[in-house]
């Protein structure tokens, strides 16, 4: 299959642009690779994507996760969350299904940045949770908004997507930008101590569906 053309996506205050693409073999599958940047007034916002497969119109909804950046997880493998395991999970089932996307966003510790993110660990350390500890510093339970992964959606020409979330918002996000959630497809960690409080927190005061 080709690659699909560039072009930009115009939204209100919001505009697409895909800066690059890369062929991007990977020991979950052969991907391609591609950047874009959300522009806003005065702010932009950067993902990363990969994609596997057919994903023309016509063809059966594909698997697409959107997974906000976790260093701490992803990156140093931490086990204070469940992202490097939902990371993984996510791109495996994709591969395997040899068709959807994985949209990787910006937006370090549900927003606030990762500075902001290791002062709630210091905040959770001393006894507050994960929404106590960002409340404290200031800011909302989650600043997170998801334009910027719908429109890439929809560049790519997608109407229904089968989304591997736990989190309701990334529903309801994806169904107001009118992309159809046909399937949500849970993604569960194994259990481990150091996760348990994380996770109810989660469940109890967010509403993951876990």
């Amino acid at each position: 299959m080709r690659p699909v053309p560039w072009r930009n996506i115009e939204l209100p205050e919001f505009k697409l642009h895909k800066v690059a693409e890369a062929d991007f073999p990977s020991r979950f599958g052969h991907f391609r690779i591609f950047g874009f940047e959300g522009l806003k007034p005065n702010e932009t916002e950067e993902a990363v994507v990969l994609k596997i497969g057919d994903l023309s119109p016509g063809a059966p909804p594909p698997l697409v996760r959107i997974h906000s950046e976790c260093l701490t997880g992803d990156v140093l493998l931490s086990l204070r969350c469940d992202c490097r395991s939902q990371l993984e999970q996510a791109i495996e089932q994709i591969a395997d299904a040899g068709r959807g996307l994985l949209i990787y966003e910006h937006q370090e510790g549900r927003g606030i940045g990762l500075m902001n993110k290791l002062r709630a660990y210091e905040l959770q350390d001393n006894g507050l949770d994960t929404v106590e500890a960002n409340v404290q510093l200031g800011f909302a339970p989650d600043l997170r908004d998801y334009a910027l992964p719908a429109a890439i959606i929809r560049f790519f020409g997608i109407r229904e997507v089968r989304l591997l979330s736990n989190n309701p918002d990334k529903v309801a996000a994806m169904e107001k930008a009118g992309v159809r959630v046909v399937e949500r497809i849970p993604l569960v960690a194994p259990a481990m101590d150091s996760t348990t409080d994380y996770l109810r927190t989660k469940r109890e005061k967010m509403g993951h569906l876990i």
